[in-house]
């Protein structure tokens, strides 16, 4: 079984894409593609081979992805949640929400599949990006897949039927709804940067290790959004932001960035000074861009989970 097991591994990055959009976690999707492994192991000797092996294991995980998602709800991001606070907001406008509330981000390197042409690789970062996974947690699960198969992985629709215990008529219908329903909540954007892109991220990572704060709302659009999970506030405009960071915020002056992808965009790990010397891991920053502007600012403060699972150590030593 040894040829089986790595004809079965071959596909783990595109399942753990798969299941990071049906479920929006990293870490759940991790825990989804293992339980196809052993699903797929004990119904091996019945693959009959009308279908891709590709395309079974994916009919498995979509299953595994609805067994989970009918014991627990959908997840969420705090710009989802109530009105945007303000830049100096009271102290006890912080609450949070467990790690099982919030959209988490993926390594985009997890996904990535060998070999998919470049155009795939493309639509793969813009299918793993947060706005995407946040509209996608609003479909009824069923919807979600269906979508997901049929947009993403090109699935038949005949295929997807069969998948879901469905008709063709009725998936038909839930893909309708649910493209009328994305298209309204998941603005399309390139899927690389543009060398104005590049360039802002550089300006943004210079304007925040020397804590530019000014320079640093000037590469936001009006509309920006900055939020911090697992608290459930969340701020709009640069003016807030620049508020928050040199108040509440104020401790992430003298910060480092170490560079890295996320969620399809650019993503960072920021470590604050550590009074004792060196840097400690603070938050993993995932921006969003709108042309050559910053839209939305995501610092995901579940550094002790995070990093591990991204290639980031915890501590950083003095330079």
């Amino acid at each position: 079984m040894i040829a089986e097991t790595l004809q079965f591994e071959a596909y783990r990055p595109a399942l753990l894409g798969h299941c990071y959009r049906m479920l929006g976690s990293a870490f759940d999707a991790d825990d989804a593609v293992q339980e196809t492994m052993i699903r797929a192991w004990r119904a091996y000797d019945r693959f009959d081979g009308r279908c891709s092996l590709k395309s079974w294991l994916y009919r498995i995980a979509t299953n595994v992805c609805l067994d989970e998602l009918s014991r627990r709800g959908r997840r969420a991001r705090p710009i989802e949640e109530g009105s945007p606070a303000p830049g100096a907001p009271p102290l006890d406008a912080l609450t949070q929400q467990p790690d099982s509330y919030w959209i988490e981000p993926i390594l985009d390197a997890d996904i990535a599949d060998t070999d998919a042409g470049p155009d795939e690789k493309a639509s793969l970062r813009q299918s793993i990006r947060l706005a995407f996974v946040a509209a996608l947690q609003k479909l009824p699960p069923k919807q979600r897949a269906a979508l997901l198969m049929a947009e993403v992985l090109e699935c038949p629709v005949a295929e997807v039927a069969e998948t879901l215990d469905s008709s063709v008529a009725s998936v038909n219908s839930a893909l309708q709804r649910a493209r009328s329903s994305l298209a309204k909540r998941s603005p399309d954007q390139p899927a690389d940067l543009t060398p104005a892109q590049r360039t802002m991220v550089e300006r943004y990572v210079a304007a925040f290790e020397s804590y530019d704060v000014h320079g640093l709302v000037g590469l936001m659009k009006q509309e920006v959004t900055f939020c911090m999970p697992p608290y459930s506030l969340w701020l709009q405009g640069p003016l807030d932001v620049q508020t928050w960071m040199l108040g509440l915020g104020s401790g992430c002056r003298g910060s480092r960035l170490l560079p890295t992808f996320a969620s399809g965009w650019p993503a960072f790990a920021q470590y604050r000074p550590n009074p004792a010397g060196g840097h400690t891991a603070w938050a993993l920053i995932v921006l969003e861009l709108a042309g050559d502007q910053i839209a939305a600012v995501n610092s995901f403060l579940d550094v002790n989970r995070l990093f591990p699972r991204f290639g980031f150590p915890v501590h950083l030593p003095p330079q």
